[in-house]
């Protein structure tokens, strides 16, 4: 219901969807773009990954997230069970910051939480520039930035 002065809303059917239509994901990147690309002058939100696969095919790693003009945002980064600490995680995360670097990305940013890879990501790099606390309950949430390129002595 609106007040006084309030702009009416159209009739709309609105609906609160737990596994979305990926056709109607990809339309909220589009109209983002749009909208963003008129202000900032280029587009946004081009998806980038990097993939792990055994002898197999079977995938055992990877780095997923988008080049956001001159960012990258990491979304994902899994390295299966029988493959962590062998170096895939890092060989993974510099694969994705090199082809990000690539695509003119000077900076990039990722979270985690408390129980996953923040000491892992200081490692390489990254610090913290936030924190959520009790996110989930009982834990942290780290929202961590780097420096890409030889500016930053990457």
């Amino acid at each position: 219901m609106s007040g006084p002065g309030e702009p009416q809303l159209p009739q709309l059917a609105v609906s609160i969807e737990t596994e979305p239509d990926p056709a109607d994901v990809e339309a909220l990147a589009v109209g983002l773009n749009e909208h963003s690309g008129a202000i900032v002058g280029t587009l946004g939100f081009r998806p980038l990954a990097v993939f792990a696969r055994g002898k197999d095919g079977d995938l055992v790693g990877g780095a997923y997230g988008f080049v956001n003009w001159t960012w990258l945002q990491i979304s994902l980064l899994w390295v299966a069970a029988e493959q962590r600490g062998k170096g895939l995680g890092s060989r993974l995360l510099e694969e994705i910051e090199v082809a990000a670097a690539a695509r003119g990305c000077t900076r990039a940013h990722l979270d985690t939480f408390a129980f996953q890879a923040k000491p892992f990501y200081e490692r390489h790099g990254y610090e913290v520039f936030a924190t959520l606390d009790d996110y989930p309950p009982g834990h942290q949430r780290f929202f961590l930035v780097k420096g890409l390129g030889a500016e930053f002595g990457a």
